[in-house]
């Protein structure tokens, strides 16, 4: 009997209802990825419970609703929560200082909302799930000494 592979659970949160809706549809397309989607950061930290392998976050996350809290703001709270959980920002801003902003709260990678997203976001996932499949390898090892 043949294993079947885990699902990845793929938290993807942005205010931006039509690229939300894009970036759903390319993953859901590959059939490895369970999915939800949050409009906000606010919905996405309510759901931290469910345990996402990967959080997909929009920097700007305030574009509707001004009171709600920002990209930044959230991956905080992601990070404490539980800071084993991968995030990675996406932003249409293609500004360093806000990409180092990120990276200097842990965020796995800044990736810019552009025609080769999609593309840069799969190769991260493929990315932070090889680092994991060494890490553990390597503590198995470890453990062994």
């Amino acid at each position: 009997m043949e294993k079947k592979a885990k699902k990845i659970r793929l938290f993807l949160v942005d205010d931006d209802a039509l690229f939300l809706k894009s970036l759903e549809i390319d993953f859901h397309n590959q059939s490895d990825f369970e999915i939800e989607t949050f409009a906000t950061g606010e919905l996405c930290i309510a759901n931290l419970s469910k345990n996402p392998d990967v959080v997909i976050l929009d920097f700007h996350l305030n574009g509707i609703d001004q009171n709600a809290i920002n990209g930044l703001d959230t991956l905080v709270a992601i990070k404490e929560y539980n800071v084993e959980i991968p995030v990675i920002m996406l932003s249409s801003q293609d500004k360093i200082d806000i990409a180092i902003k990120c990276m200097h709260h842990n965020a796995f990678d800044y990736v810019v909302k552009s025609e080769t997203a999609f593309v840069r976001l799969q190769k991260n996932i493929s990315t932070i799930f090889s680092d994991q499949k060494i890490k553990k390898e390597l503590n198995w090892y470890m453990d062994r000494m």
